[in-house]
């Protein structure tokens, strides 16, 4: 039995005018991040993750954000698509562990339901999926409430 290990990480921009998505939920807040999709890096993060694991490049090879067929699209169903691949090589998730670097809005509150909709979608229980939160002490770009990052760890099983 084999097991893969994956890391990924995303950052995004956080502007007035958009949504904030974060582990497929919407949360209030003044500012949204900016991409081409929802922008949601805590998915994005762990999509990187999941087809590092077993080499398949990144997000932007299978999900191009030149293509408008991506344009807006709910980063759920790139979650689901993702995990999709892996299953297709013979692969299931074991956990998750995840790290989101931001000033603002706080997510504790909003974590049960994002580890949720996380394990819902990859076929995971709430206790497989770690979501942590910490700011950088108002230090650079994320700091100034410029942007985000998430940053994540996943376990594959060869089934």
């Amino acid at each position: 039995m084999s097991f893969r290990i994956g890391f990924g990480i995303d950052f995004h921009q956080l502007v007035e005018g958009r949504d904030f998505w974060l582990g497929g939920v919407q949360i209030p807040h003044a500012k949204g991040a900016l991409g081409h999709s929802d922008a949601d890096v805590l998915l994005h993060a762990i999509c990187d993750a999941m087809l590092g694991a077993l080499a398949l490049g990144d997000i932007g090879v299978h999900f191009p954000d030149t293509n408008q067929a991506y344009k807006n699209i709910d980063s759920k169903i790139l979650l689901a698509k993702t995990y999709e691949l892996i299953q297709a090589k013979g692969y299931k998730l074991v956990n998750i562990d995840s790290s989101v670097c931001l000033e603002a809005p706080k997510i504790k509150k909003h974590v049960p339901a994002m580890q949720a909709a996380i394990a819902g979608i990859v076929n995971l229980t709430v206790n497989d999926v770690s979501i942590k939160a910490t700011t950088t002490e108002k230090m650079g770009f994320v700091g100034r409430e410029e942007g985000l990052v998430a940053y994540a760890t996943v376990l594959l099983q060869q089934v």
